[in-house]
Protein backbone atom coordinates (compact mmCIF):
# COMPACT_ATOMS: atom_id res chain seq x y z
CA UNK A 1 0.00 0.00 0.00
CA UNK A 2 1.41 3.37 -1.04
CA UNK A 3 1.15 6.47 1.15
CA UNK A 4 -1.90 8.68 0.54
CA UNK A 5 -1.36 11.66 -1.74
CA UNK A 6 -4.75 13.39 -1.84
CA UNK A 7 -5.87 16.67 -0.24
CA UNK A 8 -7.16 14.86 2.87
CA UNK A 9 -3.80 13.23 3.56
CA UNK A 10 -3.14 13.12 7.28
CA UNK A 11 -6.80 12.86 8.27
CA UNK A 12 -7.81 9.68 10.05
CA UNK A 13 -11.27 8.15 9.80
CA UNK A 14 -12.93 5.59 12.08
CA UNK A 15 -15.40 3.95 9.68
CA UNK A 16 -18.15 2.04 11.48
CA UNK A 17 -20.41 1.67 8.43
CA UNK A 18 -21.68 -1.10 6.25
CA UNK A 19 -23.75 -1.76 3.11
CA UNK A 20 -23.80 1.37 0.88
CA UNK A 21 -24.58 4.88 2.18
CA UNK A 22 -21.88 4.95 4.87
CA UNK A 23 -19.23 3.11 2.84
CA UNK A 24 -19.84 5.49 -0.08
CA UNK A 25 -19.16 8.45 2.21
CA UNK A 26 -16.02 6.86 3.69
CA UNK A 27 -14.68 5.79 0.28
CA UNK A 28 -14.89 9.36 -1.00
CA UNK A 29 -12.82 10.48 1.98
CA UNK A 30 -10.38 7.61 1.37
CA UNK A 31 -10.05 8.42 -2.35
CA UNK A 32 -9.12 11.97 -1.39
CA UNK A 33 -6.30 10.78 0.82
CA UNK A 34 -7.77 10.10 4.28
CA UNK A 35 -6.55 7.04 6.20
CA UNK A 36 -9.80 5.10 6.68
CA UNK A 37 -9.97 2.23 9.15
CA UNK A 38 -13.02 0.12 8.37
CA UNK A 39 -14.29 -1.66 11.48
CA UNK A 40 -15.97 -5.00 10.77
CA UNK A 41 -17.49 -7.80 12.80
CA UNK A 42 -15.07 -10.69 13.41
CA UNK A 43 -15.94 -13.65 11.21
CA UNK A 44 -18.71 -11.86 9.31
CA UNK A 45 -17.72 -8.38 8.22
CA UNK A 46 -19.74 -5.94 6.18
CA UNK A 47 -23.00 -7.55 4.99
CA UNK A 48 -22.17 -6.67 1.39
CA UNK A 49 -19.26 -9.10 1.33
CA UNK A 50 -22.02 -11.67 0.84
CA UNK A 51 -24.11 -9.69 -1.66
CA UNK A 52 -23.25 -12.04 -4.52
CA UNK A 53 -23.20 -13.28 -7.17
CA UNK A 54 -21.44 -11.78 -8.90
CA UNK A 55 -18.07 -12.06 -7.26
CA UNK A 56 -15.09 -10.22 -8.69
CA UNK A 57 -13.28 -12.61 -11.04
CA UNK A 58 -10.82 -14.95 -9.30
CA UNK A 59 -11.69 -13.58 -5.83
CA UNK A 60 -14.12 -14.44 -3.06
CA UNK A 61 -15.26 -10.82 -2.74
CA UNK A 62 -18.60 -9.57 -4.04
CA UNK A 63 -18.55 -6.94 -6.76
CA UNK A 64 -20.86 -4.87 -4.52
CA UNK A 65 -18.35 -4.76 -1.66
CA UNK A 66 -15.33 -4.09 -3.87
CA UNK A 67 -17.10 -1.13 -5.48
CA UNK A 68 -17.39 0.99 -2.31
CA UNK A 69 -14.54 -0.06 -0.04
CA UNK A 70 -11.27 0.74 -1.78
CA UNK A 71 -8.48 2.60 -0.01
CA UNK A 72 -9.68 1.35 3.39
CA UNK A 73 -7.92 -0.82 5.94
CA UNK A 74 -10.09 -3.56 7.45
CA UNK A 75 -9.91 -4.17 11.21
CA UNK A 76 -12.11 -6.81 12.80
CA UNK A 77 -13.37 -5.72 16.22
CA UNK A 78 -16.26 -6.84 18.41
CA UNK A 79 -17.58 -3.63 19.93
CA UNK A 80 -20.08 -5.69 21.90
CA UNK A 81 -17.27 -6.75 24.22
CA UNK A 82 -15.76 -4.39 26.80
CA UNK A 83 -12.24 -4.93 25.48
CA UNK A 84 -13.49 -4.19 21.99
CA UNK A 85 -15.00 -0.92 23.18
CA UNK A 86 -11.75 0.03 24.90
CA UNK A 87 -9.81 -0.63 21.70
CA UNK A 88 -12.34 1.38 19.71
CA UNK A 89 -11.94 4.37 22.05
CA UNK A 90 -8.17 4.24 21.78
CA UNK A 91 -8.39 4.21 17.99
CA UNK A 92 -10.96 7.02 17.94
CA UNK A 93 -8.69 9.12 20.14
CA UNK A 94 -6.30 9.36 17.19
CA UNK A 95 -8.99 10.02 14.58
CA UNK A 96 -10.43 13.19 13.10
CA UNK A 97 -13.66 11.72 11.72
CA UNK A 98 -16.11 9.07 12.90
CA UNK A 99 -18.65 7.76 10.36
CA UNK A 100 -21.47 5.43 11.39
CA UNK A 101 -24.81 4.23 10.05
CA UNK A 102 -26.29 2.34 12.99
CA UNK A 103 -29.89 2.76 14.11
CA UNK A 104 -30.53 5.86 16.24
CA UNK A 105 -29.19 5.35 19.75
CA UNK A 106 -27.65 1.94 19.07
CA UNK A 107 -24.02 2.98 19.54
CA UNK A 108 -24.68 4.61 22.91
CA UNK A 109 -24.99 1.07 24.33
CA UNK A 110 -21.30 0.62 23.55
CA UNK A 111 -20.15 4.03 24.76
CA UNK A 112 -19.81 5.21 21.16
CA UNK A 113 -22.74 7.61 20.86
CA UNK A 114 -22.15 11.19 19.76
CA UNK A 115 -22.62 12.84 23.16
CA UNK A 116 -20.33 10.29 24.80
CA UNK A 117 -17.55 10.73 22.25
CA UNK A 118 -17.96 14.50 21.98
CA UNK A 119 -17.35 14.79 25.73
CA UNK A 120 -14.12 12.79 25.41
CA UNK A 121 -12.93 14.09 22.03
CA UNK A 122 -14.41 17.58 21.41
CA UNK A 123 -12.54 17.98 18.09
CA UNK A 124 -14.04 14.80 16.60
CA UNK A 125 -16.28 15.22 13.55
CA UNK A 126 -19.03 12.62 13.96
CA UNK A 127 -21.22 11.73 10.95
CA UNK A 128 -24.39 9.68 11.48
CA UNK A 129 -26.19 8.35 8.39
CA UNK A 130 -29.59 6.79 9.03
CA UNK A 131 -32.84 6.25 7.20
CA UNK A 132 -34.75 9.08 8.86
CA UNK A 133 -32.26 11.13 10.87
CA UNK A 134 -31.73 11.50 14.60
CA UNK A 135 -35.05 13.26 15.34
CA UNK A 136 -38.67 13.10 14.23
CA UNK A 137 -41.37 10.43 14.54
CA UNK A 138 -39.67 8.01 12.12
CA UNK A 139 -36.19 8.26 13.65
CA UNK A 140 -36.22 4.73 15.16
CA UNK A 141 -37.19 3.07 11.88
CA UNK A 142 -34.65 1.24 9.71
CA UNK A 143 -34.04 2.77 6.31
CA UNK A 144 -33.65 0.92 3.01
CA UNK A 145 -33.08 2.41 -0.41
CA UNK A 146 -36.28 1.25 -2.10
CA UNK A 147 -38.31 2.16 0.99
CA UNK A 148 -36.88 5.69 0.93
CA UNK A 149 -37.52 5.98 -2.82
CA UNK A 150 -41.14 5.01 -2.15
CA UNK A 151 -41.68 7.31 0.83
CA UNK A 152 -39.69 10.18 -0.70
CA UNK A 153 -41.82 10.44 -3.81
CA UNK A 154 -39.46 9.57 -6.62
CA UNK A 155 -41.29 6.30 -7.31
CA UNK A 156 -44.50 8.27 -7.86
CA UNK A 157 -42.64 10.26 -10.55
CA UNK A 158 -40.86 7.36 -12.24
CA UNK A 159 -42.42 4.96 -14.73
CA UNK A 160 -44.89 5.08 -17.58
CA UNK A 161 -48.07 7.11 -16.99
CA UNK A 162 -50.31 4.04 -17.04
CA UNK A 163 -47.78 1.66 -15.46
CA UNK A 164 -46.65 0.88 -11.95
CA UNK A 165 -44.57 3.31 -9.91
CA UNK A 166 -40.90 2.46 -10.44
CA UNK A 167 -37.76 2.82 -8.38
CA UNK A 168 -34.60 4.13 -10.01
CA UNK A 169 -32.45 1.29 -11.34
CA UNK A 170 -29.53 2.04 -8.99
CA UNK A 171 -29.72 2.75 -5.22
CA UNK A 172 -29.74 6.53 -5.50
CA UNK A 173 -31.18 7.13 -2.01
CA UNK A 174 -28.18 5.39 -0.44
CA UNK A 175 -25.68 7.09 -2.74
CA UNK A 176 -27.01 10.61 -2.24
CA UNK A 177 -27.03 10.13 1.53
CA UNK A 178 -23.38 9.07 1.42
CA UNK A 179 -22.37 12.01 -0.74
CA UNK A 180 -24.30 14.55 1.34
CA UNK A 181 -22.62 13.02 4.39
CA UNK A 182 -19.22 13.61 2.84
CA UNK A 183 -20.10 17.23 2.08
CA UNK A 184 -21.21 17.70 5.67
CA UNK A 185 -17.97 16.21 6.97
CA UNK A 186 -15.86 18.54 4.86
CA UNK A 187 -17.83 21.55 6.09
CA UNK A 188 -17.49 20.38 9.70
CA UNK A 189 -13.74 19.95 9.26
CA UNK A 190 -13.50 23.55 8.06
CA UNK A 191 -15.45 24.67 11.14
CA UNK A 192 -13.21 22.59 13.40
CA UNK A 193 -10.08 24.08 11.86
CA UNK A 194 -11.42 27.57 12.58
CA UNK A 195 -12.83 26.96 16.07
CA UNK A 196 -11.33 23.73 17.41
CA UNK A 197 -14.82 22.28 17.84
CA UNK A 198 -16.13 19.07 16.32
CA UNK A 199 -19.82 18.43 15.75
CA UNK A 200 -22.34 15.84 14.60
CA UNK A 201 -23.53 15.64 11.01
CA UNK A 202 -27.06 14.21 11.05
CA UNK A 203 -27.87 12.71 7.65
CA UNK A 204 -31.32 11.20 7.10
CA UNK A 205 -31.84 9.36 3.83
CA UNK A 206 -35.39 10.68 3.57
CA UNK A 207 -34.11 14.24 4.03
CA UNK A 208 -31.52 13.89 1.31
CA UNK A 209 -34.08 12.24 -0.95
CA UNK A 210 -36.49 15.16 -0.52
CA UNK A 211 -33.60 17.56 -1.23
CA UNK A 212 -32.92 16.03 -4.64
CA UNK A 213 -36.53 16.09 -5.81
CA UNK A 214 -35.27 19.31 -7.42
CA UNK A 215 -37.51 20.70 -10.18
CA UNK A 216 -40.30 18.21 -9.47
CA UNK A 217 -40.35 19.13 -5.79
CA UNK A 218 -40.39 22.82 -6.71
CA UNK A 219 -43.16 22.20 -9.25
CA UNK A 220 -45.29 20.84 -6.42
CA UNK A 221 -44.46 23.72 -4.07
CA UNK A 222 -45.41 26.19 -6.79
CA UNK A 223 -48.75 24.55 -7.67
CA UNK A 224 -49.77 22.28 -4.76
CA UNK A 225 -50.47 19.68 -7.45
CA UNK A 226 -48.89 16.24 -7.44
CA UNK A 227 -46.79 15.80 -10.59
CA UNK A 228 -47.84 12.84 -12.72
CA UNK A 229 -45.57 10.14 -14.10
CA UNK A 230 -44.33 11.09 -17.56
CA UNK A 231 -42.23 8.06 -18.44
CA UNK A 232 -39.14 9.35 -20.22
CA UNK A 233 -40.48 12.85 -20.78
CA UNK A 234 -39.38 16.01 -18.98
CA UNK A 235 -41.97 17.81 -16.83
CA UNK A 236 -40.89 21.31 -17.88
CA UNK A 237 -39.32 20.98 -21.33
CA UNK A 238 -40.69 19.48 -24.58
CA UNK A 239 -39.32 17.72 -26.59
CA UNK A 240 -36.87 16.33 -24.03
CA UNK A 241 -37.49 12.60 -24.07
CA UNK A 242 -36.94 9.18 -25.60
CA UNK A 243 -37.95 8.70 -29.22
CA UNK A 244 -38.00 5.52 -31.31
CA UNK A 245 -35.66 5.50 -34.30
CA UNK A 246 -35.40 3.23 -37.30
CA UNK A 247 -33.19 0.78 -35.39
CA UNK A 248 -33.89 1.41 -31.71
CA UNK A 249 -34.36 4.37 -29.39
CA UNK A 250 -32.53 7.58 -28.52
CA UNK A 251 -32.85 10.65 -26.32
CA UNK A 252 -33.60 14.02 -27.91
CA UNK A 253 -33.05 16.98 -25.57
CA UNK A 254 -34.20 20.31 -26.98
CA UNK A 255 -33.81 22.69 -24.07
CA UNK A 256 -35.10 26.01 -25.44
CA UNK A 257 -36.91 27.74 -28.28
CA UNK A 258 -33.82 28.73 -30.34
CA UNK A 259 -32.72 25.10 -30.33
CA UNK A 260 -36.18 23.94 -31.42
CA UNK A 261 -36.05 26.49 -34.25
CA UNK A 262 -32.66 25.17 -35.32
CA UNK A 263 -34.01 21.61 -35.23
CA UNK A 264 -37.02 22.49 -37.37
CA UNK A 265 -34.98 24.41 -39.92
CA UNK A 266 -32.47 21.59 -40.31
CA UNK A 267 -35.06 18.87 -40.94
CA UNK A 268 -37.69 20.66 -43.08
CA UNK A 269 -40.10 21.21 -40.22
CA UNK A 270 -40.38 24.99 -40.39
CA UNK A 271 -44.13 24.71 -40.70
CA UNK A 272 -44.20 23.71 -37.04
CA UNK A 273 -42.75 27.09 -36.08
CA UNK A 274 -45.86 28.75 -37.55
CA UNK A 275 -48.17 26.61 -35.40
CA UNK A 276 -48.85 28.31 -32.03
CA UNK A 277 -49.01 24.87 -30.38
CA UNK A 278 -45.32 24.37 -31.23
CA UNK A 279 -43.98 27.93 -31.25
CA UNK A 280 -42.82 28.13 -27.62
CA UNK A 281 -41.69 25.69 -24.99
CA UNK A 282 -44.68 26.60 -22.82
CA UNK A 283 -47.02 25.75 -25.67
CA UNK A 284 -45.18 22.51 -26.35
CA UNK A 285 -45.48 21.50 -22.68
CA UNK A 286 -49.24 22.14 -22.88
CA UNK A 287 -49.41 20.06 -26.06
CA UNK A 288 -46.78 17.43 -25.26
CA UNK A 289 -48.76 14.52 -26.71
CA UNK A 290 -49.25 16.35 -29.99
CA UNK A 291 -45.52 17.15 -30.14
CA UNK A 292 -44.64 13.53 -29.38
CA UNK A 293 -47.08 12.16 -31.95
CA UNK A 294 -45.81 14.63 -34.58
CA UNK A 295 -42.09 13.97 -34.10
CA UNK A 296 -42.23 10.19 -33.57
CA UNK A 297 -42.73 9.21 -37.24
CA UNK A 298 -40.05 11.70 -38.26
CA UNK A 299 -37.52 10.23 -35.81
CA UNK A 300 -38.37 6.72 -37.03
CA UNK A 301 -37.25 7.56 -40.55
CA UNK A 302 -33.54 7.18 -39.74
CA UNK A 303 -31.25 5.05 -37.52
CA UNK A 304 -30.01 6.34 -34.19
CA UNK A 305 -26.45 7.06 -35.35
CA UNK A 306 -27.76 9.02 -38.36
CA UNK A 307 -29.60 11.30 -35.97
CA UNK A 308 -26.75 11.54 -33.49
CA UNK A 309 -24.24 12.58 -36.16
CA UNK A 310 -26.48 15.32 -37.53
CA UNK A 311 -27.84 16.58 -34.25
CA UNK A 312 -24.39 16.82 -32.69
CA UNK A 313 -23.22 18.87 -35.68
CA UNK A 314 -26.11 21.24 -34.95
CA UNK A 315 -25.22 21.34 -31.23
CA UNK A 316 -28.58 19.84 -30.31
CA UNK A 317 -28.64 17.56 -27.27
CA UNK A 318 -29.03 13.92 -28.15
CA UNK A 319 -27.61 10.52 -27.44
CA UNK A 320 -28.04 6.77 -27.78
CA UNK A 321 -29.47 4.68 -24.94
CA UNK A 322 -26.45 2.59 -24.06
CA UNK A 323 -26.26 -0.74 -22.32
CA UNK A 324 -23.48 -0.96 -19.74
CA UNK A 325 -21.28 -2.84 -22.22
CA UNK A 326 -21.53 0.21 -24.46
CA UNK A 327 -21.06 2.67 -21.58
CA UNK A 328 -17.76 1.17 -20.48
CA UNK A 329 -16.57 0.92 -24.11
CA UNK A 330 -17.58 4.49 -24.93
CA UNK A 331 -14.50 6.42 -26.13
CA UNK A 332 -15.34 9.40 -23.92
CA UNK A 333 -15.76 7.25 -20.80
CA UNK A 334 -12.48 5.55 -21.67
CA UNK A 335 -10.74 8.88 -22.24
CA UNK A 336 -11.98 10.14 -18.89
CA UNK A 337 -10.46 7.03 -17.25
CA UNK A 338 -13.66 6.06 -15.48
CA UNK A 339 -12.48 2.48 -14.94
CA UNK A 340 -9.37 1.76 -12.86
CA UNK A 341 -7.60 -1.57 -12.47
CA UNK A 342 -6.17 -2.19 -9.01
CA UNK A 343 -4.18 -5.06 -7.50
CA UNK A 344 -6.23 -7.03 -4.97
CA UNK A 345 -4.87 -8.94 -1.98
CA UNK A 346 -6.27 -12.16 -3.42
CA UNK A 347 -3.43 -12.00 -5.94
CA UNK A 348 -5.44 -10.81 -8.92
CA UNK A 349 -6.37 -7.41 -10.32
CA UNK A 350 -9.88 -5.99 -10.04
CA UNK A 351 -11.54 -3.35 -12.19
CA UNK A 352 -13.48 -0.66 -10.31
CA UNK A 353 -15.44 2.44 -11.27
CA UNK A 354 -13.24 5.48 -10.78
CA UNK A 355 -13.89 8.52 -8.65
CA UNK A 356 -15.50 11.20 -10.86
CA UNK A 357 -14.02 14.16 -8.95
CA UNK A 358 -11.19 15.42 -11.16
CA UNK A 359 -8.85 17.61 -9.11
CA UNK A 360 -6.08 19.27 -11.09
CA UNK A 361 -3.44 19.30 -8.33
CA UNK A 362 -4.49 16.50 -5.97
CA UNK A 363 -6.32 13.82 -7.99
CA UNK A 364 -8.10 10.86 -6.45
CA UNK A 365 -5.67 8.32 -5.09
CA UNK A 366 -6.03 4.62 -5.99
CA UNK A 367 -3.62 3.02 -3.58
CA UNK A 368 -5.43 -0.12 -2.40
CA UNK A 369 -8.35 -2.24 -3.57
CA UNK A 370 -11.12 -3.21 -1.14
CA UNK A 371 -9.53 -5.16 1.74
CA UNK A 372 -9.97 -8.77 2.79
CA UNK A 373 -11.88 -9.17 6.04
CA UNK A 374 -9.58 -8.19 8.92
CA UNK A 375 -6.63 -7.88 6.57
CA UNK A 376 -5.10 -4.97 8.50
CA UNK A 377 -6.12 -5.79 12.07
CA UNK A 378 -2.66 -6.66 13.31
CA UNK A 379 -0.95 -3.86 11.43
CA UNK A 380 -3.35 -1.13 12.61
CA UNK A 381 -3.49 -2.26 16.24
CA UNK A 382 0.27 -2.61 16.31
CA UNK A 383 0.84 0.75 14.65
CA UNK A 384 -1.80 2.75 16.56
CA UNK A 385 -1.90 0.99 19.93
CA UNK A 386 1.49 -0.72 20.11
CA UNK A 387 -0.01 -4.20 20.56
CA UNK A 388 2.42 -7.03 20.01
CA UNK A 389 1.92 -10.57 18.76
CA UNK A 390 1.05 -12.03 22.16
CA UNK A 391 -1.56 -9.36 22.95
CA UNK A 392 -3.10 -9.76 19.50
CA UNK A 393 -3.23 -13.53 19.89
CA UNK A 394 -4.97 -13.19 23.25
CA UNK A 395 -7.58 -10.82 21.81
CA UNK A 396 -8.14 -13.14 18.88
CA UNK A 397 -8.62 -16.09 21.25
CA UNK A 398 -11.40 -14.16 23.04
CA UNK A 399 -13.07 -13.21 19.75
CA UNK A 400 -12.48 -9.50 20.36
CA UNK A 401 -10.66 -9.19 17.04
Amino acid sequence: MSDPTGPLKGLRVFDLTRVLAGPTCAQMLADLGADVIKIERPGAGDDTRGFAPPFMPRTQESAYFVGVNRNKRSVTLDIGQKEGQEIALKLIAGCDIFVENFKVGALARYGLGYEQLHAKFPRLVYCSITGFGQTGPYAPRPGYDSLIQAMGGVMSLTGEPDGLPQKVGVPVADLFAGLYGCIGILAALRHRDLTGQGQQIDIGMLDTHVAWLANQGMNYLATNEDPVRLGNQHPNIVPYQVFPTQDGHMVLSIGNDPTFKRFCEAFDLTHLLEDPRFATNGARVQNRQLVTDTLTPIMQQHPTLWWVDRLEALKIGCGPINKLSQVFADPHVVAREMVVEMPHSSGTNVRVIANPVKLSETPADYRMAAPLLGEHTDAVLGERLGLGADALAALREKGVI
